[in-house]
């Protein structure tokens, strides 16, 4: 009785891993028609994290290797915008130079050039300007442009940057209600670096009228929260106006 069992036992076993075999040769030939990654997607996530981390040597091995210069992630990161995010400026500087989209947008509405601006990558933004490509129309998560935040975080040598040399409007007004002067006001200190900010918006022509939804200037903002540097720069302008 134990050797037919035994030989029972083996058929089925043989049958059980024929089909595993079947299946696994299906599902190999399906993703060879569309599910299994080509060596280009495959190119394009090493090049996505090769420009997430600064590796330059990986980038260009990336690039070579035929990658997208833009192929986005889930969220539609492209490499630029994670080396923009990473504060890698050789990378960056590779990609815009190798025609990489300076506009393209993420899930979060996030472009290269826009995020840029919100974290100060002043070398970055002027590589981008060189290009001649920016689109001004592009708008973050709240409406604002590239300046915007730039000025309420207090990147000095960026906003100066996007003042004198791009085309950025100054007065733009984003979903909140408020330009770059009153973001500099409303959620900055009034310390060195927005005061000097404050200066720039003035000497490149914003706006002292423009007004929150509430109907509080800049100026108005600036007494209540007590920036005494900040005050007599916008009680001027006021007065000049």
């Amino acid at each position: 009785m134990r050797a037919p069992v035994c030989r029972r036992l083996a058929g089925a076993s043989s049958r059980f891993h024929g089909r595993r075999r079947l299946l696994g040769a299906a599902a190999f030939f399906l993703m060879g028609m569309g599910g299994r990654p080509t060596m280009a997607a495959t190119a394009e996530a090493r090049l996505r994290e090769a420009a997430g981390q600064g590796d330059l040597a990986n980038l260009e091995a990336a690039i070579t290797a035929g990658a997208a210069l833009d192929g986005a992630d889930g969220e539609g990161r492209t490499p630029l915008l994670l080396a923009v995010a990473g504060g890698h400026d050789a990378v960056a500087r590779r990609l815009i130079d190798a025609g990489a989209d300076i506009n393209a947008p993420a899930a979060n509405h996030d472009t290269p050039w826009l995020l840029a601006g919100a974290r100060g990558r002043t070398a970055m933004l002027e590589a981008m300007l060189a290009t001649g490509r920016v689109d001004y129309a592009r708008r973050n998560r709240y409406g604002g442009n590239a300046l915007i935040p730039a000025c309420e975080r207090g990147h000095v040598e960026t906003v100066r940057l996007l003042l004198e040399r791009s085309r950025i409007d100054v007065d733009h007004v984003n979903n909140l209600g408020w330009t770059a002067l009153l973001e500099a006001v409303i959620l900055a200190d009034g310390g060195p670096r927005h005061v000097e900010i404050v200066r720039l918006l003035l000497a490149h022509g914003a706006s002292v009228r423009i007004a929150d939804r509430d109907g509080v200037t800049a100026l108005a903002h600036a007494r209540m929260r007590g920036q005494t540097a900040v005050v007599p720069l916008l009680e001027a302008a006021e007065a000049a106006r």
